[in-house]
């Protein structure tokens, strides 16, 4: 983040990475629905997206929300995906 950043590009940038953070429950939770290698796949994924939310965060903080909904988007669709075809059942 540059010095020029506007005060309000860093609290959405912030608020984004705050929000990223809070997906880590659904990610976590996940055992509930998924076998265990999934889950460790999903937390794979969900580590790699909260590495691009800091990268996001120091160049532009502006489109860091639009890492935790890419996140939920991933993690639902990889649940109905392994619901819908490989019989994932809570």
């Amino acid at each position: 983040m540059t010095a020029s950043t506007p005060l309000w590009a860093r609290v959405v940038g912030w608020l984004g990475l705050l929000a990223q953070l809070a997906t880590l429950l659904w990610y976590a939770a996940s055992g509930l629905l998924a076998p265990a290698w999934a889950v460790a796949v999903l937390l794979v994924i969900w580590a790699a997206l909260t590495v691009v939310a800091i990268l996001l965060l120091r160049r532009r903080p502006v489109l860091v929300p639009l890492v935790p909904i890419a996140a939920a988007l991933i993690w639902f669709g990889a649940i109905s995906a392994g619901d819908a075809f490989l019989g994932w059942t809570a």
